[in-house]
């Protein structure tokens, strides 16, 4: 079967990396870098390893690095609009504050928050704080969160760039074993441009999309 980015779909990808026996690939259109999928770890690992998260929605430390989205994001929207936290987690801070602001959230999260429901719906912003670097299939999610979002509405990422290659074997993202595919700005103008959507990166490390009405 042709390997192709799990990105973009290109099959311009090649060889980057090979830490300790788990090999990984970068692609030449959106620059992505990605873990090659025989090393992927299994549903129930993933699982087993969030189970380990400890994100408290009250904690203030939590809350001020969520700020770093927050903050921007909130400033954008319009008051007492709709919103989902894709991919929660089992406790969703992100969610806490933006209801806190006006704006009622819905949660989804195949692990915690299996509703499948709220996927049937649209919102005016979508939320994915530390979730697209997990993602095995990242090209199909931004399909569906596309779908999700209504026109003039706002999709907010948050996830360490990748930016150092000299950097990644001992980079502490990499080594967390449910991070799967690491993303460049480059590769976040590449994703908003395939939908046509508009892209900012307020802040190291988030990018902020609007969906064009």
């Amino acid at each position: 079967m042709t390997r192709r980015c799990p990105v973009c779909r290109s099959e311009d990808i090649a060889g980057f990396a090979e830490v300790e026996g788990t090999t990984y690939s970068w692609c030449a259109r959106c620059q992505a870098r990605f873990m090659n999928p025989e090393h992927h770890p299994s549903r129930a690992a993933e699982h087993a390893h969030y189970a380990h998260h400890r994100n408290d929605p009250y904690d203030p430390g939590y809350r001020r690095f969520l700020a770093k989205l927050s903050v921007p994001m909130l400033a954008r929207l319009p008051a007492g609009v709709e919103g989902l936290d894709f991919g929660c987690g089992a406790g969703s801070a992100l969610a806490a504050v933006f209801e806190e602001a006006g704006h009622p959230m819905a949660l989804y999260d195949p692990a915690f928050a299996a509703d499948v429901s709220v996927l049937q719906r649209t919102y005016d912003v979508i939320t994915c704080t530390e979730v697209i670097e997990h993602l095995h299939e990242p090209a199909a999610i931004f399909e569906q969160l596309d779908h999700l979002l209504r026109p003039g509405g706002w999709l907010g990422l948050m996830t360490r760039f990748q930016d150092d290659d000299s950097r990644f074997p001992t980079w502490h993202y990499r080594r967390d074993p449910t991070h799967v595919v690491f993303y460049r700005p480059e590769t976040l103008y590449w994703i908003a441009d395939a939908f046509g959507w508009s892209c900012e990166i307020p802040e190291p490390h988030v990018a902020l999309m609007q969906k064009p009405v």
